[in-house]
């Protein structure tokens, strides 16, 4: 956005001159005032309106009324690609755990029980038996 625009205002024996703003200019003003982090009353003391006539301006791009130009950092959008997850694998392994079953006592052993611990573990049993 090479282009510089300077506006001049002047008044008359105390009366207020309205200017008349080409739409392209509004439009350009309007889009500038769309930005993010620009505040509305930045903008218009920037171009010496007043904070309600560029809101005004808003209002009728809302409505159609005003069209305001392509932005120049335009959006592009992007394919979403979107993949079924892969099924978990089965587990290769099956837990093998040791259970001891005396009467109605049933003892498990956690996987992995070293050969040490059942012997200790029936050695128990038959003293208490």
């Amino acid at each position: 956005m090479g282009a510089t625009l300077e506006v001049l205002t002047t008044r008359r024996s105390g009366r207020e001159v309205h200017r008349q703003w080409p739409d392209e200019i509004k439009a350009r003003i309007v889009s500038e005032s769309l930005r993010p982090g620009v505040t509305v009353n930045e903008v218009a003391a920037r171009h010496g309106l007043k904070a309600n006539h560029l809101s005004t301006w808003r209002t009728l791009a809302r409505q159609g009324k005003l069209v305001l130009p392509e932005p120049e950092d335009s959006v592009e959008f992007a394919a979403v690609v979107v993949e079924t997850p892969a099924p978990e694998p089965l587990s290769v392994n099956p837990v093998c755990r040791t259970e001891i079953v005396v009467g109605p006592v049933t003892i498990r052993l956690e996987e992995g029980a070293s050969v040490a611990r059942i012997a200790a573990i029936a050695r128990a049993l038959v003293a208490t038996t």
